[in-house]
């Protein structure tokens, strides 16, 4: 009674109103909104702000996208319980080290695999295959498509003033795109082949056309290969596909098991294949015509993003076109749902609106 008074209260009622109000919005400071995968894909209005760790930031996402593998979690791929999403754009809210305090306010896009930064692939630049990481939005850390999300500094790149959002959302597809360059060298004689008109394939092609060898990108959806015909890459109608042993290098990126079939059909002897495609579920493929071929086989997943951001400060290529629809986070829902059309190619969510 005597603190009641002492705080101007004659109802206990208004007390305890004031109370709840009061951890209401604790809570609520402490929450956001996420699009999460639990046993099935779910819109959490409340789900836990995450808390940078030592040499974290807390990024607030401006624009995230939906790509292939956040379409194979939800069939199972990796086991992924959590926040979906892996490419965004962002602003940095606060950095949890005292190295980084230049990034407050900076718009940054960031690379997926977090490393432990003590290991022997660390030490050589390559978290990607780190046996401790964990991955953005795929494996053991929550991702982007909610209000905000933590990162390691070190993963973090300054986004140009020239870049706008909806490129920079661009930036970790198409550092994978880079990194076929990256890994395979390619001779200006080199005949090259883009399996697949998806958002990664077309990605691959736009990157491929600014190496020594232009690509053809083979594709079944005509509207698709538009994209890439309209910036002056070569397309090809999968049922016009050339004859067998036609190309020097051939980019596997259709997202399907029997992608590997398509391209076997197409390579030269001594030729190389690259693949870009993952999947929850994979088919049987018989590895006989890359011994009596003598093909180089390379598998492709995550690339270098200072290219990829120069190539867009540059206008080199425009990512912009692959854009199917933009979506609020609290349609997230509806956004994963929209990607799934045949005709889609990226579906992007703003949580800022």
């Amino acid at each position: 009674m005597i603190c009641q008074n002492h705080i101007g209260f004659s109802d206990i009622n208004q007390l305890a109103a004031l109370q709840k109000a009061f951890f209401d919005c604790i809570a609520k400071v402490s929450a956001m909104k996420a699009l999460i995968h639990d046993n099935g894909l779910q819109f959490s209005p409340q789900w836990p702000k995450p808390k940078p760790g030592p040499g974290e930031a807390l990024v607030r996402v401006r624009m995230a996208g939906i790509c292939k593998t956040d379409h194979e979690i939800e069939r199972g791929y990796m086991n992924f319980t959590g926040v979906l999403g892996h490419e965004f754009v962002g602003e940095v809210e606060w950095v949890n080290h005292d190295a980084y305090q230049h990034l407050p306010g900076k718009r940054v896009v960031g690379e997926i695999n977090c490393g432990c930064n003590i290991c022997s692939w660390c030490m050589q630049g390559l978290a990607a295959h780190c046996m401790a990481r964990t991955v953005i939005g795929i494996a053991g850390r929550d991702g982007s498509l909610a209000e905000y999300l933590a990162i390691p500094t070190a993963s973090l790149h300054i986004v140009p003033d020239a870049v706008s959002d909806r490129s920079a959302v661009f930036v970790e597809p198409l550092a994978a795109a880079f990194q076929i360059m990256a890994q395979v060298h390619i001779r200006p004689t080199d005949r090259v082949c883009v399996l697949g008109d998806g958002r990664l394939g077309l990605l691959a092609a736009l990157a491929l056309k600014l190496g020594p060898s232009a690509p053809d990108l083979v594709g079944k959806h005509p509207e698709k290969l538009a994209v890439a015909s309209d910036q002056k890459i070569n397309t090809i109608l999968l049922e016009e596909m050339p004859p067998e042993q036609t190309y020097d290098l051939v980019i596997e990126a259709t997202g399907r098991p029997e992608g590997f079939e398509t391209a076997r059909r197409i390579f030269r002897p001594r030729g190389r294949v690259v693949l870009k495609s993952t999947f929850a579920e994979s088919g049987a493929c018989s590895l006989t015509p890359l011994v009596q071929n003598e093909i180089t086989l390379v598998g492709s997943r995550c690339g270098p993003f200072a290219p990829a951001l120069r190539a867009l400060t540059e206008n080199r290529l425009d990512v912009t076109p692959l854009i199917t629809a933009v979506y609020p986070l609290d349609a997230a829902l509806d956004a994963f749902e929209a990607s799934r059309a045949p005709h889609a190619l990226k579906v992007l969510v703003a949580p800022s609106g």
